[in-house]
């Protein structure tokens, strides 16, 4: 296997037999090395591919400006949270994560700390993903000295999420918001609180998490046949119905977004389900 392309002193490009980005780290792995060259395989630490073309684009300036040990921070995080999930998790979140990584590293230097507004939301919405954060952490001062605040935590999660997603909306803070927001509806026209340990909550969240993904990217869901079942779903969930009637409203102001029946139909008996139950 020959180099494509020389990132670094400890990254390489190659091409695979597919003709794809095959990312290779090591210490030392790409020093006086050019493309064509070719190199020790024992030197390989981590590899990884990019799942796009897209991905790829400003790949060679990105990983320029980031070290290897924040690079080998973000992999272990992944490493981590493939096992602690075992679900298929986008490998191009590598190259998000340790850019995210290096940037809060570089502005708590600066002593510059962002806020993350969503924290409780994302330890309720994202329980396991927000673990996943918390332990990134002690990865991210393992590998780097440097101690995060919890903030950056929240934040990790988003990107575990967005890495769950095969059609990523490419904006987890914005999908999390989504959700923030109709909880709240829901809580207030029902006049509820949930038991966000139970079963029925978890299933509400999954789906309400789909439903934001394609209000973000304007997807609409689709399924014939489903008129009358609306009307009698109307008729005998009348409260949950006004509420989903609010979050249209809500979404169409907010979000120039409109419900399709499908949806209304769908999120009217999840609000139902989750209601009675709390109730």
């Amino acid at each position: 296997m020959k180099i494509h392309k020389v990132i670094n002193n400890n990254i390489v490009i190659v091409l695979d037999a597919a003709e794809k980005e095959l990312i290779l780290m090591g210490r030392g792995i790409g020093f006086k090395k050019h493309p064509g060259d070719q190199f020790d395989e024992r030197m390989i630490e981590k590899k990884f591919t990019m799942a796009s073309k897209e991905q790829s684009g400003h790949l060679s300036d990105l990983l320029n400006e980031i070290p290897l040990q924040e690079m080998d921070a973000a992999v272990t995080i992944m490493e981590t949270a493939l096992q602690k999930l075992n679900k298929k998790l986008n490998e191009g979140t590598i190259i998000s994560l340790s850019d995210h990584i290096h940037t809060s590293i570089e502005r708590s230097k600066d002593n510059i700390f962002v806020k993350n507004v969503l924290l409780w939301e994302i330890k309720k919405f994202y329980p396991e993903e927000y673990q996943i954060g918390k332990t990134a952490l002690h990865i991210i001062q393992e590998k780097t000295g440097i101690l995060l605040p919890e903030d950056e935590a929240g934040f990790i999660a988003l990107h575990i999420v967005n890495a769950q997603m095969e059609d990523s909306v490419g904006d987890m803070y914005g999908l999390t918001k989504v959700m923030q927001e109709i909880i709240h509806i829901i809580k207030y026209t029902c006049r509820v609180s949930f038991d966000e340990e139970s079963v029925y909550y978890y299933r509400f969240i999954t789906h309400l998490k789909f439903f934001a993904q394609l209000l973000l990217t304007h997807t609409t869901c689709h399924e014939e046949g489903n008129d009358k079942l609306l009307e009698v779903v109307r008729e005998q969930y009348q409260e949950s119905y006004q509420c989903v009637r609010k979050i249209t409203d809500f979404i169409v102001r907010n979000y120039d977004y409109c419900l399709s029946g499908e949806e209304q139909l769908y999120l009217t008996i999840h609000i139902e389900r989750i209601v009675k139950k709390s109730k």
